[in-house]
């Protein structure tokens, strides 16, 4: 059984959910399978627009729920809700541009090529915190569904009773409810990853689990694509020419943005060796404070990084917070030839309101260090002199996959340009993102049609282009 547990009290609450059996997998994979031919067809970008309009038409249930399950609180999960939305409506839009499809013709080869819907299921793992952006309601559903295929969610177990509700609101959209199935537990993910009828799966989450994941897709006779978003420290570079204004306090909100429990979270962080720069930083942690986090196996993962991290002179600890798996923020600081030395382990992510600032004395030095670095989501520069900046830059776009130019990683938003990827093991497909209208390329796959007759060819490759989609023609 999966129990829903209230982070402020360690306590269960609510009906417990029965593990789903292998027979419900496969019912619920069988099912969004049947769905799937009939869905392609369909009216998409209207359907995407419903969900939408029942998201946000049930956002008072559904953060009372997830905040219960969560201790985000109602400001955060009502916004969650709405970039949830936001993304089913970015959807329909692309759907309606028709790019995606990449439609081109070359004409004296005669050959015909688009992108089409993978053909059968996404197993879709839901993440723990985001508990309808990465979810349920999250981007890896809303671009599968949008590309044409069916989706089978492995619900995360802390918060099962969101997921429940998520999925409700969802079918209650959807043309044939069957399009989105949901099942609860450890062996029903194992189940669905093996699933014959799963053509790719996508998973927000740690490096073991993505790990675990792509071993289980190794067993299968046909291995399949697999789209991880796994581990990041975001590094953050503050060169000598960068305003000092406000830099602390931005530093300090981003690490402790929900607990620190985000995936662009500001994990190491490269300054000048200035005494006041680096108290500044420091105080601005020490005034903050923690809260609960999402699940006692997360605090605990927490509590073991930063013990790994105490043999680090601590700079700052912020307070805990109110909770019972609530933490205190940490920031932790070591030279730059210290932190060299300790390279790779000393940069393996810590997830959670923790940090490490790293002081260097030539900023010539830090590229070499930078190059070191595993890959990243994120990678961000603080500068106003642009030629000092240009050494840092090139390593930095080696090494992320989204460069941030004086801000600060945590937010991503929901747009046709985000890329939300980067070279391992911040994903485990960097050439795609998960967030962003380019997240549906993931569920595509080209066709080519060579010397094929006209009546037999998808609209959006005819001459006539009934439907207007943009094509490439002859180059």
């Amino acid at each position: 059984m999966i129990y829903a547990y209230d982070p402020r009290t360690g306590e269960t609450f609510g009906e417990a959910i029965p593990e789903s059996t292998d027979a419900e997998v496969d019912a619920a994979v069988e099912a969004a399978h049947a769905a799937g031919p009939a869905w392609r067809s369909t009216a998409r970008p209207e359907a995407l627009e419903a969900i939408a309009a029942a998201l946000e038409a049930n956002v008072d249930e559904l953060w009372a729920v997830a905040d219960r399950e969560t201790a985000l609180g109602e400001t955060r999960l009502r916004g969650e809700v709405a970039r949830a939305a936001s993304q089913f409506r970015l959807f329909a839009e692309v759907l309606r541009d028709g790019g995606h499809l990449e439609a081109v013709i070359s004409r004296q080869a005669d050959v015909r090529r688009m992108n089409q819907p993978l053909p059968g299921v996404v197993g879709v793992f839901s993440a723990s915190n985001f508990p309808f952006a990465f979810s349920v309601a999250g981007g890896d559903t809303a671009s599968a569904l949008a590309a044409g295929c069916p989706v089978v969610v492995k619900a995360h177990p802390a918060h099962p009773l969101t997921s429940e509700l998520s999925a409700r609101v969802i079918r209650s959209a959807l043309p044939d409810p069957a399009l989105l199935g949901l099942v609860h537990g450890l062996a029903a993910g194992k189940r669905l990853v093996q699933h014959p009828r799963v053509v790719a799966v996508g998973f927000t989450g740690s490096i073991p689990g993505g790990k675990a994941i792509q071993a289980l897709i190794d067993e299968r006779p046909d291995p399949i694509p697999f789209f991880g978003e796994l581990g990041s420290v975001n590094p953050v570079v503050v060169l000598p020419s960068a305003a000092r204004d406000g830099l602390a306090a931005g530093f300090a909100a981003s690490l402790t943005l929900g607990t620190g429990q985000f995936c662009t979270n500001p994990g190491l962080v490269f300054v000048p060796d200035d005494a006041d720069l680096v108290t500044s930083l420091g105080t601005a942690v020490a005034g903050s404070s923690g809260s609960a986090m999402l699940s006692e196996r997360i605090r605990q993962g927490y509590l073991d990084g930063v013990e790994r991290l105490a043999k680090l002179t601590l700079l700052a600890e912020g307070a805990q917070g109110d909770g019972s798996w609530a933490v205190a923020p940490r920031v932790f600081t070591i030279d730059l030839a210290a932190f060299a030395d300790q390279l790779p382990s000393i940069a393996e992510e810590c997830f959670g309101p923790s940090s490490i600032v790293v002081t260097y004395g030539d900023a010539a030095e830090l590229p070499a260090v930078l190059e070191r670095l595993e890959g990243s989501l994120t990678a961000t520069v603080h500068a106003t002199d642009v030629d000092e900046a240009r050494p840092v830059a090139e390593v930095l776009s080696r090494r992320a996959g989204r460069l941030i130019w004086n801000g600060w990683p945590t937010g991503v938003a929901v747009c046709w340009a985000m890329h939300h990827g980067g070279p391992w093991p911040a994903s485990t497909a960097p050439a795609h993102t998960s967030v962003g209208a380019m997240a549906i390329r993931r569920w595509l796959r080209p066709t080519a049609y060579q010397g094929w007759p006209a009546e037999l060819l998808p609209a959006e490759l005819r001459d006539d282009n009934p439907l207007g989609v943009p094509q490439r023609i002859d180059g």
